[in-house]
């Protein structure tokens, strides 16, 4: 499938001469749900903000729809709708005006039939005569949604969309972006909440200070770095581990009554039933095993640690 974004060796050093983005490439896929998990700092915000020309590019390329943001600025970000992290909104304007507003900035005509599905969508369609200011941070936020939908981007931002939010809210909210992907809207989501990411992505990005670490397709990841672990309940509690095991790097829990067997989720074999044999043999009992297959968040935290070290 084509690229609807593409972004080739971006970089951003601000003065004082921070590096917040170190030469990341990437390309999205039209109709895709790329999420991009990264700590605090990671360069996030800045490489959204970059795409949206909110900032400018020390140096690199960026292209929306064929369309360069720095030459053809206009006509990138007319493709873009982006839904920032900080809720900023005309307190006194009413919610209808204020969407039927951001509509017009992209000098799109009126069209209430689009403006009044918007809010529908989003649950806001009682609520378009009210002030801004009358409205719950979850309705603000869903404010800020239907503004970057107004004039019908083909590639929706999505920086932090659920922060602070509550669980209804997220999950009529995900439903509403499922529906975007299959109006063939491309959607780019930063979020805190790995589980969502797991739920929703196409493809997973990871960066971390500065650095776009991997992009790959979800299932694929977890499929070749998932690990799963084995814990062993003990009747008794073990002092130590016997120097015959040592090769399977047991790890023992402190008060000695678990053991952890971690293995390659996709190994040809795993080694099992020989641990088992050989706890049997060194005279361990067992008095229960069960397994835990490692999630999105274990191989991010995973990832992230390894790049910090």
């Amino acid at each position: 499938m084509a690229a609807i974004v593409s972004i080739t060796d971006l970089r951003k050093t601000y003065a004082g001469g921070f590096e917040a983005l170190k030469g990341v490439s990437l390309d999205i896929e039209e109709g895709e749900i790329l999420a991009l998990l990264g700590p605090n700092g990671a360069g996030k915000t800045t490489l959204i903000s970059a795409v949206c020309g909110i900032t400018t590019p020390t140096s690199g390329r960026i292209t929306v729809g064929g369309h360069d943001v720095t030459t053809e600025f206009r006509a990138a970000r007319s493709l873009i709708g982006l839904v920032p992290q900080e809720i900023s909104l005309e307190p006194f304007e009413k919610v209808m005006w204020t969407v039927r507003f951001s509509r017009g900035l992209f000098g799109k005509r009126r069209d209430d039939a689009h403006v009044e599905k918007v809010l529908r969508q989003l649950s806001l369609w009682d609520k378009r005569d009210t002030q801004v200011k009358a409205l719950s941070g979850g309705m603000k936020r869903r404010v800020l949604i239907a503004k970057a939908l107004s004039h019908e981007p083909r590639v929706l931002f999505l920086d932090e969309p659920t922060a602070g939010v509550d669980v209804e809210l997220r999950k009529d909210m995900w439903q509403m972006v499922h529906g975007l992907k299959q109006e063939g809207v491309t959607i780019i989501l930063t979020t805190h909440y790995i589980e969502e990411a797991e739920a929703m992505a196409d493809r997973v990005g990871v960066i971390s200070r500065g650095e776009l670490l991997l992009v790959e397709r979800k299932a694929e990841l977890m499929h070749r770095l998932a690990r799963k672990e084995l814990k062993i309940e003990l009747p008794t509690p073990l002092r130590e581990l016997p120097a015959s095991l040592s090769r399977y790097q047991l790890q023992r829990s402190d008060d000695g009554r678990t053991l952890v067997y971690t293995y390659e989720a996709n190994a040809e074999t795993s080694g099992i039933g020989v641990l088992l044999r050989d706890l049997h043999e060194a005279g361990i009992a067992v008095a229960d095993v069960r397994t835990h297959q490692s999630s999105l968040e274990d191989i991010f935290v995973d990832l992230v640690k390894e790049d910090v070290t």
